[in-house]
């Protein structure tokens, strides 16, 4: 497998418009209130998703979503920052892992 493949591995799941994000933040609010930001490696896009933090649940180091379910990043340094944290989370751990 060449660079190229392994970029696209990174990126696209096996489906045809399914994309592969990496967890790039998590925070808890005061109100038991836990947010997930999901983010592609380049960081252009990303989902967000909230749950009750005492509901808990396992927490894996990326998810596979349909394409039309991202939003675009518009900021620079947060595009920035997600794509860092998605590519260090895509190094250190398979997609699958309970982070």
């Amino acid at each position: 497998m060449d660079e190229a493949d392994d970029a696209d591995d990174v990126d696209e799941a096996s489906d045809g418009d399914d994309v592969r994000v990496w967890l790039v933040e998590r925070t808890y609010s005061d109100r038991d209130l836990l947010t997930l930001v999901y983010a592609t490696p380049d960081g252009e896009r990303y989902l967000r998703k909230e749950r009750a933090g005492r509901l808990g649940g396992e927490t894996t180091a990326a998810i596979t979503v349909e394409d039309d379910r991202l939003s675009t990043v518009d900021d620079e340094t947060t595009r920035e920052r997600y794509a860092e944290e998605a590519v260090r989370m895509n190094e250190k751990h398979e997609p699958g892992d309970t982070v």
